[in-house]
């Protein structure tokens, strides 16, 4: 009978060993009586314990890394981290630096806390060689201080070390980041209570970080090709810009206001519409030059340009056609409208002088219109040479004034 019991005793250890096999680590009571059996089966349930914890663990870890994996930007990755990583590790702070300048510096990039003040936020730094995170670089391994009061009274000239106090800092696990075999930062876990790391398995953090590692070198380097990207973007339409603007005034330039031109009389041919245009011109120009110097004659130009462009109605688009002369391509507009405009853009320039070193210079213009109500007839350069004949009426007629050709 005893030895049938043993058996059975046997047999459910055995069977308790193969669901630890298949990682499940349900608790068990086994019948202890004393015996050896009895030891076996109180040491199976605590390593099913110690298993099922560690199990639990790396199943957190893995499920952190492929979520920390999809992200791209690394404040993003170290927002997720802070979000995510309090079943695995307990923490008040979060704070994350970079390594820089030939491993020279050690600057704050990143912090998160539960507290309202952070007093070591984003820049600060301190110098590398000589402090203690220099030797957790040399080490490779995570550091613990489970008591910061104590490890200041030790380290009194430790300036971070004050101001994490300061924040309500009691005890703190820090990792080096490495990739490749090169030191990349550091991520500092912290807590407002004593030794809250005082039990932590080094080893597994000493893990998270060289996964946070890479995925954090691989933020960092998206991040740097995302900025390149940008920076490659924004110069290609700076060189269209300069391709399409007048270097002087930022208008449409000659090639670019004849395009406009031209799709605008292609969208009035096809939908047989009224079409206009202004030609506009500065008055005495050449004299002002000869007066006052080709310098006050540019700063002329470019206030005539900003007060048309700003006199422009949506639809409108103006350009400097060349020296003085501006073209202005009107947009769904009717015969009252397009002189309504012209008049818009004179007193634009007529009512108020232009100031230039303490000077005011009185600037007039001359408008050409030029109007058309048959589509049939349109083509870009009729249009501008019926412009141009208005505009040639209104110098005639005697200056700040408009004439109308229509077509």
């Amino acid at each position: 009978m005893e030895c049938k019991l043993e058996s059975r005793r046997i047999e459910e250890l055995t069977d308790y060993v193969l669901e630890m096999k298949r990682l499940r680590f349900e608790a068990k009571r086994f019948d202890h009586n004393g015996d050896a059996l009895g030891r076996l089966g109180k040491v199976l349930c605590e390593l099913a314990q110690v298993m099922d914890k560690w199990y639990r663990d790396q199943t957190r870890i893995l499920e952190i890394t492929e979520k920390i994996n999809q992200g791209i930007f690394l404040n993003d990755v170290l927002d997720y981290v802070y979000d995510t990583f309090r079943p695995v590790i307990p923490y008040d702070r979060i704070g994350f630096a970079l390594v820089e300048e030939d491993n020279r510096v050690v600057r704050s990039y990143w912090s998160r806390s539960d507290f309202r003040e952070i007093r070591i936020g984003v820049g600060y730094a301190q110098k590398l060689e000589g402090s203690s995170l220099s030797k957790i670089l040399e080490t490779g391994e995570c550091r613990v201080l489970n008591d910061l009061e104590a490890y200041y009274q030790d380290h009194p000239k430790s300036d971070s070390t004050r101001l994490i106090l300061a924040e309500g800092i009691r005890s703190s696990l820090t990792c080096p980041l490495f990739a490749m075999g090169r030191p990349i930062g550091f991520v500092f876990f912290s807590s407002k209570f004593k030794n809250t790391y005082e039990h932590i398995h080094q080893d597994l953090f000493g893990r998270i970080a060289s996964q946070l590692a890479v995925i954090v070198e691989k933020s960092r380097l998206y991040e740097d090709l995302h900025r390149l990207n940008a920076e490659l973007l924004e110069a290609r339409n700076s060189l269209e810009h300069q391709a399409s603007h007048d270097g002087l005034t930022g208008l449409w330039n000659h090639n670019a206001i004849l395009e406009c031109l031209d799709t605008a009389v292609a969208q009035a041919n096809r939908s047989k519409g009224f079409f206009a245009v202004i030609m506009a011109d500065i008055d005495h120009f050449k004299a002002l030059n000869d007066r006052y110097g080709h310098q006050v004659g540019d700063v002329v130009l470019k206030e005539v340009a900003r007060r048309l462009a700003h006199a422009a109605r949506r639809g409108d688009i103006v350009g400097r056609y060349g020296g003085e002369e501006f073209l202005i391509v009107l947009s769904h507009s009717s015969i009252a409208g397009a002189k309504n405009a012209a008049e818009r853009y004179r007193n634009a320039i007529a009512n108020t002088p232009v100031t230039v070193e303490g000077v005011e210079i009185s600037v007039t213009i001359s408008l050409g219109v030029s109007i058309s109500s048959d589509p049939d007839s349109l083509d870009g350069e009729t249009i501008l040479k019926s412009a141009d004949k208005a505009l040639y009426g209104a110098k005639n007629t005697g200056r700040d004034c408009i004439e109308v050709d229509s077509i």
